[in-house]
């Protein structure tokens, strides 16, 4: 089925010389003298997939019904035409949603050309919101990725503390999506209709955190020219989440534990003590209670923020996710790309179960986004896997029966070196880079196989 275009133009000779050329490229397109018509047959139900308007018209203008879009159907494409002494004016005009303009006369090449790439936009669109939607559907709580019995665990414990107020503290590798998992306490919230602050703790340099949560005063310290509101008032009616909270200083553990016992800010150089309503979600990749021990970490803090804990596991741990993974990103990087590639090899996911993912969830979502990105045929094979992860595949060692055979590890390293030196034609940096161990255990281990 051909778009259908709304055009609205005062002007007769130039709405039928725009409406000839459209249709001649194949679309339907609905001609109306004044923008009151056209808005009455959108208001009405009537299918429509663009709008295309002059903005100089008696009555109601381009810049008017534009608004009405916007409120009432703000997800069709809407070009402006416009004489040329109003591009100024249609330039602001964009600012306020429309999606493009034209200046008059209109030149019809570049009038279909736009038509197309606006529309082209469009089904983009919407194809992206029907993917979240389905992954959402698929995935389940909050679009997070996992059937395993670990990550059904942690689903369960989110449905049961996101309606909640309370604290909590996320634990977990880097990598393994706890924004993710903070953003889903959010949006499954009581608040999920606040902001949803997120702070990496590690990113931001300390001297500088401070007035970055609680905010400063106008001549607080040299550059402060003005106030300043902190992130943490920022959060309130909201979620405040804190990635690496164990990069906090001391100091700043101090007054983060005094801002969450009595909900009051205090902006740097400032006396004003400021009511503030936030939840308060925390997350690390470290031992806070061995921080604790070494003194690195506030006792009251740490019990403050572990009200309740949520483990995230690892990838490598629950590796009957990986095909879940493999699909979403595959489905993803697809539409990201602009990309068709339509599977993936049964030996490549093999292989993935195999690997150690130091980097989890963000190492596997590089991967398939280069995957997706450089694959020339309609599906990943083996042979596309850069050779870090290929190696993954060296240690299986087929039985004549078809079955799995025992192996002492000692006999399934050696051939995993062997295989990896002759992959690499025997440069043994290179194969010692890829089996992750050192160039002088690399030489000890041959000249113990006999190898020089």
């Amino acid at each position: 089925m051909s778009a259908v275009i709304f055009l609205v133009d005062d002007d007769d000779g130039s709405r039928k010389a725009m409406a000839r050329a459209l249709e001649r490229v194949g679309y339907e397109i609905v001609p109306y003298p004044s923008a009151e018509e056209a808005l009455a047959d959108m208001r009405e139900g009537k299918n429509l997939d663009m709008v295309l308007s002059d903005v100089r018209m008696p009555g109601m203008d381009g810049y008017e019904f534009l608004r009405h879009v916007r409120a009432e159907r703000p997800e069709l494409p809407f070009i402006l035409v416009t004489a040329f002494a109003d591009v100024g004016d249609a330039v602001a005009a964009l600012q306020e949603g429309a999606d493009d303009y034209l200046t008059k006369p209109v030149r019809m090449q570049e009038l279909r050309q736009r038509v197309q790439l606006h529309l082209e936009r469009r089904v983009l669109s919407v194809e992206n919101r029907q993917l979240r939607e389905r992954l959402s559907k698929n995935y389940g709580f909050g679009g997070i990725v996992g059937h395993s019995q670990e990550m059904e665990d942690l689903l369960e414990k989110l449905k049961v503390v996101a309606p909640t107020r309370s604290t909590v503290l996320i634990v977990g590798e880097s990598g393994t999506g706890k924004e993710l998992v903070a953003n889903a306490l959010h949006q499954h919230s009581p608040r999920s209709d606040g902001p949803f602050i997120a702070v990496n703790c590690g990113a931001i340099p300390g001297e500088i955190l401070e007035s970055e949560l609680f905010g400063h005063e106008k001549g607080a310290f040299t550059g402060a020219h003005q106030r300043r509101i902190g992130l943490v008032e920022s959060a309130s009616a909201g979620t405040l989440f804190l990635d690496e909270v164990s990069e906090l200083s001391l100091d700043l553990q101090v007054k983060l534990l005094r801002v969450l016992e009595d909900r009051m800010v205090t902006r740097v150089g400032g006396t004003m003590r400021i009511p503030v309503d936030f939840r308060l979600v925390a997350a690390t990749n470290r031992s806070l209670e061995d921080w604790v021990g070494e003194g690195r970490f506030r006792e009251d803090l740490y019990y403050r923020l572990k009200v309740v804990t949520l483990e995230i596991p690892a990838l490598r741990g629950r590796s009957e996710d990986i095909p879940l993974f493999v699909q979403h990103y595959l489905e993803f990087f697809n539409l990201e790309l602009e990309r068709e590639v339509k599977g993936v090899h049964p030996a490549v996911l093999a292989a993935l179960k195999r690997c150690p993912w130091k980097g989890n969830v963000r190492e596997l979502r590089n991967l398939m986004e280069t995957l997706v990105l450089f694959t020339q045929g309609d599906e990943i094979t083996l042979e596309d896997l850069p050779p870090e992860y290929r190696i993954a595949t060296m240690t299986q060692i087929p039985e004549s029966t078809g079955r799995w055979a025992p192996r002492q590890m000692a006999d399934i390293e050696k051939e995993a070196i062997l295989r990896t030196l002759e992959y690499t034609d025997g440069h043994r940096g290179k194969a010692a880079a890829l089996l992750d161990i050192g160039l002088r255990t690399l030489q000890r281990k041959l000249k113990e196989y006999g190898e020089t």
